[in-house]
């Protein structure tokens, strides 16, 4: 028997099961790989206090990366939200010195409801610690955005930009997921030397949570288990566009995206792929 590729989030939690660790673990199941995590905070306000974020110890996460490693080990590694500097400085040095074969870093900034779940003083940690060590990073429009010291992200020509100067923070390949503009669901992906466009039909549904920390966990997982880059994002723009289209409430609140759409219906047909000149990337 083979066993599965070996593969692991740290990120926050989210109560409702639809983004966060819950979306990622259901991720990696959904694509046959051993998930594990490391929970960094809580996300869940409280009826009372309105508290939203809760954050764990160093400690905590600490000893979750370490009882993981010392019982299963990990191949791939997918950054979400760690909120603070003080987190992001801990994570960077605990994936530093493990044997990882890859790190992709969500860098959670802005919720689906535009939440804050960064601090401001932590952006300059998540590109100095993090960022550079990545084999890919995931932000949104609004994260590269903020990445990019506020710049406006508007168009697909400015989404083509915003990669080009998000991989000059170090990073090996950098994929900008433009969901949030008009139109179709345009993401970008370049490694420096090869952009490629990643085109979705825009689906008529609210019910989102969640997609991004998807795409990304689906990302990591494909590529622990071997896929090139450009295989994984392809793969994963498919699972996550399936995912979308089912998506489902229970309530009256945005409800999350599904994860078992792949599996139940099918792969998404209608992602189109653009190949875009080296001079067109500039």
């Amino acid at each position: 028997m083979k066993l599965p590729a070996r593969v692991m989030t740290i990120a926050g939690s989210a109560a409702g099961g639809s983004a966060g660790i819950q979306a990622d673990l259901k991720t990696f199941q959904e694509l046959d790989t051993y998930g594990m995590s490391v929970l960094t905070a809580i996300v869940s306000r409280h009826p009372k206090t309105k508290k939203n974020v809760h954050l764990q110890t160093i400690e905590a996460i600490e000893a979750q990366f370490a009882t993981a490693i010392e019982q299963v080990g990990v191949e791939g590694v997918k950054i979400g939200m760690l909120f603070s500097e003080e987190i992001i400085e801990n994570v960077s040095i605990l994936v530093k010195q493990a044997d990882i074969n890859y790190l992709v870093v969500d860098p959670v900034m802005v919720g689906k409801m535009n939440s804050k779940l960064l601090e401001d003083k932590a952006i300059h940690a998540l590109k100095e610690k993090m960022i550079p060590m990545a084999t890919i990073i995931t932000p949104n429009v609004p994260e590269a955005s903020l990445l990019l010291d506020g710049r406006s992200i508007t168009s697909v020509g400015e989404l083509k930009q915003a990669a080009v100067d998000l991989y000059n923070l170090g990073c090996q390949n950098v994929l900008v997921k433009g969901g949030r503009l008009d139109g179709p669901a345009i993401d970008v992906l370049f490694d420096g030397k090869n952009m490629t466009l990643f085109e979705a039909p825009r689906m008529e549904t609210a019910n989102t949570s969640g997609a991004g920390c998807t795409y990304s966990a689906a990302i990591t997982a494909f590529l622990t288990k071997g896929f090139s880059v450009y295989e994984s994002v392809k793969k994963a723009k498919s699972f996550v566009t399936s995912a979308i289209e089912y998506g489902f409430s229970y309530t009256d609140i945005v409800g999350p995206t599904y994860h078992a759409a792949e599996r139940k219906y099918g792969e998404a047909s209608k992602i189109k792929i653009y190949h875009v000149n080296q001079g067109e990337a500039k």
